[in-house]
């Protein structure tokens, strides 16, 4: 299964991160743990939501999706 996962920075809640990756649970690690240039400063996150699918296409293509503006509006509605 691939998952794309949505976090929410604890100490700036108004910043989020969309990813997508294989193992959930290792990768919400490595984010809190600061391996992860993209976001490390606004550690520690906390996840809102994730999505998953068969597929790395269909992960990739939603992932995507949910980094455009109708995406982003998406998210304020089910995420």
């Amino acid at each position: 299964m691939y998952y794309v996962y949505v976090l929410q920075s604890i100490n700036n809640p108004e910043h989020f991160y969309v990813g997508y990756t294989s193992n959930l649970t290792q990768r919400i690690k490595a984010h809190n743990s600061g391996n992860s240039i993209h976001t490390n400063k606004f550690k520690p996150w906390n996840l809102r939501g994730y999505f998953a699918f068969d597929s790395e296409e269909k992960a990739r293509k939603f992932e995507a999706f949910l980094k455009t503006g109708n995406g982003r509006i998406f998210q304020k509605k089910f995420v």
